[in-house]
Formats: structure tokens, sequence, C-alpha cells
């Protein structure tokens, strides 16, 4: 039997296909039991192999910069899209073009040219004293930082991540300038000095060490399904969502982000990953119990978030926070936030 050239170019396309293995490499800096059934499910439904590599993510973008072409990473998922600027910057991720990620995820989500999307989203709030704070709903950003405050606010420390993605939300709406007397007012107004998580933050506006604090969403959320004690302390204060009027820009999202390395062995893989990642049943699994946020805006929120009530987002895109990342710091040091 004659084989001709182009049916033996075929098979030998084939069986290279056939060679390559199905798996995908992931190195990630989200920490939580409910993505391990996520990978689970994933590699049932598609027969891809998840493999997991975990750290910060500022270790992870250093192991993929030592490691150069060799690296065997496929995806980097990371908290905060400050942090994957990072990696954008590093000149480590590549841009990918999916319809389904396009279609799922909000463009305010997603950088401009495919180097990252977002897979879930959390809000930086204000938790407040109700009983020392009138007309909350109204309350914004910019309100912590006027003379009615002064001494009332707790705030972490300017080197956290969340803090500076707020600042550089700030600067983009706001401008350099008024960013400026915003942080020297946040410094002025502070009722102590920076210390502890967004968690001691909470438990600080309980305990009538302030009145507002600002913090991430979430860590009220898990406070209210912990033990008796910090349920009582989430139960004595109320979760706001600032900048809500009309004229308002909205609550500040943030979100976790995944993107796909420019050296990518197995890039189709990843791609099918990322895409499996917003369906709504892996929405469910990245946001319900951890009281995240979903991206795609089919998936149901948890009871929790629920309980919080619907809220006016910042629509400004997301890759803003890293890219005024460095003129936040230097906003945050001129103003001696420690």
């Amino acid at each position: 039997m004659k084989f001709s050239t182009l049916s033996i170019a075929a098979v030998l396309v084939f069986l290279s296909a056939c060679s390559q293995p199905k798996e995908v490499n992931i190195y990630s800096a989200r920490h939580y039991e409910t993505d391990q059934a996520l990978y689970s499910d994933f590699t049932e439904e598609t027969g891809i192999k998840v493999n997991l590599i975990e750290g910060s993510s500022d270790e992870l973008i250093e192991r993929i910069k030592s490691e150069g072409v060799n690296s065997p990473a496929d995806i980097l998922v990371t908290v905060d899209a400050g942090r994957i600027w990072r990696a954008e910057e590093a000149g480590i991720l590549s841009s990918i073009d999916s319809e389904i990620l396009n279609d799922r995820i909000p463009a305010s989500l997603r950088h401009p040219n495919g180097l990252w999307y977002g897979i879930s989203k959390r809000v930086r709030a204000i938790v407040i004293n109700p009983e020392n704070v009138e007309d909350p709903e109204s309350l914004t950003y910019e309100d912590l930082a006027t003379e009615d405050w002064k001494g009332r606010v707790c705030i972490r420390s300017s080197n956290n991540i969340y803090n500076q993605s707020l600042m550089a939300s700030i600067i983009e709406s706001n401008g350099v300038e008024a960013a400026e007397a915003w942080a020297t007012g946040i410094v002025n107004n502070m009722a102590r000095d920076p210390q502890g998580g967004d968690r001691d933050q909470i438990r600080a506006v309980a305990a009538g060490v302030c009145d507002a604090a600002i913090v991430n969403h979430y860590y009220l959320a898990m406070m209210l399904t912990g033990d008796e004690e910090n349920q009582e302390i989430a139960k004595s204060v109320q979760l706001v969502f600032p900048n809500q009027s009309e004229a308002g820009r909205g609550a500040h999202v943030n979100i976790s982000v995944a993107g796909v390395l420019k050296d990518a062995s197995n890039r189709e893989n990843a791609i099918k990953f990322m895409e499996y990642l917003t369906n709504e049943t892996s929405q469910s699994y990245l946001t319900v119990d951890n009281n995240e946020y979903p991206v795609n805006e089919d998936a149901a929120w948890n009871p929790i978030l629920q309980g919080f009530g619907e809220f006016k987002a910042d629509e400004m895109n997301v890759s803003a926070l890293g890219r005024n990342n460095p003129e936040a710091i230097r906003i945050m040091d001129r103003a001696g936030w420690k």
C-alpha cells in the first residue's frame, strides 16, 4: 500500500498530538480548599491533569522569571490586579484571545490586550459602627479624609497591596493631586497607627477604637460564618459600599486573576482551563465558599453576600490599579502613611 506525502504528514501530526501530555501546570497564589475540588472536576471533565505549585504572588513571579524558557508554568493565578501588573511588567505573560472569556468577563475586569482575566471579585468596602455614623448609605472614601473623621479611622499599613490598589483607583478617578490630599487626610484621621490585617480593623471598630475601617468585604463575611465570638463582633458592625450616589464612581473592585505564561508548553490546555474557570459551576467553586463575587454575572452570589445587598461597582478597568501602583506608593510615603 502506498501513502501520499500528504497522508504521511497528517499521520505524523496526529501522532505528535497524541504524544503531547494532557496536563496544565498552574502556579497559584490562591490557597483555598474549594480550588482543589475545581481542579479535580476539570480533570474529570477534560482528561487534562492539573499540576499545582503554590506560593505567594511575588515568589511565583520571581520563580517564573528565574526559570525562564524552561519554566513548566502554563498559568499564573494571583490575587489583586496590582500583583498581576508585576507579572505583566516582568514580561512573562502572553496575550490570548478567547470569545468565551470576552463574553463572560466584563471588559473592566480583564486586560485590554488579553494578558490576564479576572476570575473573581472582591470589594474594598467600609465597615462602620452604626451607632456613631449618620447616613451611612451616602458615605464615600473621600469622606473619611475630611475633618469630620478626625481620629475615627482604622486602616492597614501602606505596604498592603489592597490599600495600594485603592490608592491607585483614587489616582485614576480623581487625579494625583486629589489622591495625595486624600492620603494625607486619612493619615491625619487615623485613630491609631496602622496595625494588623483587615479582621483586626473590624475588631477595632467593634471595640470602639474607631468608627470606620476600610476592609475587603469577605473578611466580614468570614467572621459572620466563624465561631460565636467572631459572629458577635461581625454583627455589631455594618458593611457600607461607598460612593453609591448617582454621580458616584461606585465601590472599588479588585480581582483574583489568571494569565497564560509566555513560555507555556500547554497553551491550549491553559486556555481551556481559563475558560472553565468562568462557567457558572466553576464560579460557584471559586466564590461561594470563599465569599467572593463572581465575574460571570450569570453566576449566583452566596447567601452572606446577598445579605450585604446590591451595590454599584466602580467600572474603571482594573489594569489602572497596576499601572498606578508606583505612584500610589510614592503618595502614601509622602503622606507619612506607615
